[in-house]
């Protein structure tokens, strides 16, 4: 059937005006700027229960921290995120957002201040809804935990929770963190899920995270994480506060992937294992990640003598990963004077498909254990000392070695 001249000229109306539409939000997308000499002086000041797709709010550096917290509880769009962006300063100097002695504005009204310096979640103010297409860029955030206060939106002065957070996201769907520093907190960045609300979509790209965890405590991290369809890269993880017992990148999700990264130190450079929400659990991109390009470095010293741990740690054995680590292309430096254990794989249904990565200990090969005890591992073109041992304690499992491995 066809249009015919009246039809044609109907739809190209139709066309123009969609497009029309489309431009006017865009045009009517604002670029809202905080600092020294701008429209709010301080970040609180800043629209946030307003913020509209395609919205900017450009915090500006200053010679002292800002000492604020607030919540991101808006929705951008796939076409216009809400940006949150840092401006360096003159030597390129990161603004720093600080929780130490921080302030949350009282034009905001959110739970869990107690959390984190910038959570991502849910409120009451501005209205509680799923917060999309986040971005948060070009800042340096820490100062979150034990030992600081801060000042709630009722003006007490309040401790933070163990478990606080340089950025604290208790749900987003297609979030972004890139380029930040996040440091001197409970955790870095923790990001959770639930079966009501499953944070989805993450990508956290080129940040700097070190020095956070609480002393004598195992269960605060450089990074917690637990979503559907997460992606780290191109970050940097150092080590953790003196004294802290927690993992360097601790998370639950499905759909995971780890790549070209630098993790050095903690208990564990990777902990990935299982996860709490129904969503994530049945999800079949649960039984795959995929852990390739890093650079992962076990300085003398450190916690636990594993690198990576793949399968679950709650106990909860049904709900454990029981699916295949893709281990490829990483590069594995441990300068333990003792001896070092590359995978601990949680039961003989966890699996690892190892090849193409090159495993250095610098005490000898007869220190490096390929797994701890249980799980099947294949090997395939991997370069190590000469000398290596399956376990240094009872194979429980299987190593599956294709012959094609280098040893120098």
């Amino acid at each position: 059937m066809s249009l015919g001249r009246h039809g044609l000229f109907i739809a190209k109306c139709v066309l123009r005006a969609a497009a029309a539409i489309l431009a006017g939000a865009t045009l009517l997308a604002e670029v809202h700027e905080v600092g020294p000499g701008k429209t709010y002086e301080a970040i609180g000041q800043a629209p946030w229960a307003a913020l509209q797709p395609g919205d900017t709010v450009l915090i500006h550096w200053r010679p002292e921290p800002y000492r604020e917290k607030w919540v991101i509880c808006r929705r951008g769009t796939e076409d216009a995120p809400i940006t949150v962006r840092g401006v360096p300063g003159p030597d390129g100097q990161l603004p720093v957002v600080s929780g130490d002695q921080a302030l949350t504005s009282p034009l905001l009204n959110f739970w869990n201040e107690a959390r984190g310096v910038i959570k991502i979640g849910g409120a009451n103010a501005p209205a509680d809804l799923m917060p999309a297409y986040i971005v948060v860029e070009n800042l340096e955030i820490g100062s979150a935990r034990p030992g600081y206060k801060f000042t709630g939106r009722e003006g007490v002065p309040l401790p933070y929770a163990m478990n606080a957070a340089a950025i604290y996201v208790e749900k987003a769907e297609h979030l972004t963190i890139r380029n930040c520093v996040l440091r001197d907190s409970g955790n870095g960045l923790f990001i959770g899920s639930s079966g009501a609300a499953t944070t989805r979509g993450v990508l956290v790209e080129g940040n700097y995270i070190f020095d956070n965890g609480n002393q004598d405590s195992m269960y605060e991290h450089n990074s917690y994480t637990e979503a559907l369809d997460i992606v780290f890269q191109f970050n940097r993880y150092g080590r953790l506060r003196e004294g802290a017992l927690g993992n360097n990148l601790k998370d639950r999700s499905a759909g995971l992937a780890v790549r070209y990264n630098w993790i050095e130190g903690g208990n564990r450079q990777l902990d990935l294992v299982d996860a709490g929400a129904a969503p994530i659990l049945s999800s079949p991109r649960y039984r795959a990640a995929h852990v390739y390009g890093n650079i992962l470095i076990e300085p003398p010293g450190e916690g636990n003598r594993q690198i990576v741990h793949y399968g679950g740690d709650s106990g909860s054995v049904d709900n454990y990963r029981k699916g295949t680590l893709y281990f490829y292309h990483n590069t594995v430096v441990s300068t333990r004077t003792d001896r070092t254990t590359l995978f601990r794989l949680s039961t003989n249904q966890e699996r690892c498909d190892a090849r193409n990565n090159i495993v250095y200990a610098s005490a000898g090969g007869k220190t490096l254990s390929l797994v701890d005890s249980s799980g099947r591992l294949g090997l395939s073109h991997n370069w190590t000392k000469p000398g290596w041992v399956a376990t240094f304690g009872t194979l429980e499992g299987a190593i599956e070695d294709d012959g094609t491995g280098i040893a120098g």
